[in-house]
């Protein structure tokens, strides 16, 4: 892939940042009420985030600016266009329809006929919602000791398992599953369901933050999986199909989320500018320490994204973006706390929704001491400072 054009990535921060800016007191109204995100839909900014996800052979109007067209191809531009939803707010934009994650994981595993299937349904007029289910109640995301099976039933196979901790699943009509065909990793096995499934059920769990990815635990109860619906079971050999997909998708997927914290950070440095403009002191320093650490982030979170769109770039360093982006998001909601004053928290429905939000970053998409783990082994192997 050649270098990332700036004036393509230019026009895109700034069309999407226009359209994002009408999300903040919406935002605040989807963290009370999930379910408002139904009143929303109208909005420019949710087309914008399905044309975004969508390959642009599937839409009759892709996403054009500038005479550059758009889609979900480039990790670089799909971190920049979420780290500026994020910026207007987090919770709206992982509420919002469309393929998010799952969909990575069909375009890196599913075949021709699947791909097709997949996406022609969520480009499709009205709004289907799609979950990614990886994480388990006792193996957490750890994709090699999954325990959800797969067995053969006649020509096909059965679903049993559960899935805990999955965006948007109590309400999604579509989405991925990784299970367990046969022991060993090599028996990992990605399908893809429809919710309307007999024997699938899925509810919400209650969070603290971000409420508009309505968090959902999920159990499967002898769900009829076709062999059609094994994504790449015709196409690929088993060494590259079920825990290859969960990786590839947990890896393009992890500057993105690093966009979505850092859109949160630079929301939170900004409020706390507009309520205190005349920060003297060890307090403007510390602001601008802050600032300066967002603007130093961003870039390596651009670097990484561009590498992997390039195909160079190891897990190390998307262990590590990610975990910093987590951190700065909890360091950056406390300072905010702290320069606001005593009661903030209460006081500022703002700040408090941007304070609890902050906290699922260390969660989503790999634990810390996971991406940690991952940092630690490009140290000894001598590739992460690299």
């Amino acid at each position: 892939m050649s270098e990332p054009d700036p004036h393509r990535t230019a026009a895109l921060r700034s069309h999407i940042r226009e359209s994002a800016g009408e999300l903040r007191g919406i935002g605040l109204e989807i963290d009370r009420d999930p379910e408002a995100i139904d009143r929303w839909l109208h909005l420019p900014v949710v087309d914008i985030m399905r044309k975004a996800t969508v390959p642009v052979e599937y839409l009759e109007r892709p996403l054009r600016i500038d005479g550059h067209t758009y889609d979900m191809s480039s990790c670089l531009e799909h971190s920049i266009a979420i780290e500026e939803l994020s910026y207007g707010d987090a919770g709206f934009m992982l509420a919002c329809p469309g393929p998010l994650m799952s969909g990575v994981a069909v375009a890196a595993l599913g075949d021709d006929k699947q791909r097709q299937a997949y996406y022609e349904r969520v480009a499709a007029p009205g709004s289907t919602w799609t979950f990614f289910g990886l994480t388990e109640p006792e193996k957490g995301s750890a994709a090699a000791e999954l325990e959800t099976a797969l067995t053969p039933d006649g020509d096909g196979f059965r679903l049993n398992g559960a899935k805990r901790y999955v965006g948007n699943a109590a309400f999604a009509q579509l989405g991925v599953v990784f299970c367990r065909r046969a022991p060993g990793p090599l028996g990992i096995e990605a399908v893809l369901l429809d919710t309307t499934a007999p024997g699938l059920r899925a509810e919400l769990i209650p969070t603290v933050g971000l409420r508009g990815a309505r968090i959902s635990a999920i159990r499967f109860e002898d769900v009829r999986v076709e062999r059609e619906q094994i994504l790449g079971y015709e196409t690929l050999k088993p060494s590259r199909r079920g825990l290859v997909g969960a990786i590839r998708t947990l890896q393009r997927f992890r500057p993105v989320l690093a966009g979505t914290a850092l859109g949160l950070v630079r929301a939170v440095l900004d409020h706390v500018r507009e309520e205190r403009p005349g920060l003297t002191g060890t307090d403007r320093l510390r602001l601008e320490e802050l600032v300066d650490a967002l603007a130093a982030l961003r870039h390596r979170n651009y670097e990484v994204a561009a590498a992997i769109d390039a195909g160079r770039t190891g897990a190390d360093r998307i262990a590590g973006v990610k975990t910093r982006a987590a951190e700065l998001a909890e360091r950056s909601t406390l300072a905010a706390a702290e320069l606001l004053g005593p009661g903030a928290l209460l006081a500022d429905p703002l700040l408090d929704k941007l304070y609890r939000d902050a906290r699922a970053f260390e969660f989503m998409e790999g634990t810390g001491h996971i991406q940690r783990l991952a940092v630690f082994q490009g140290v000894l192997k001598g590739t992460f400072l690299r």
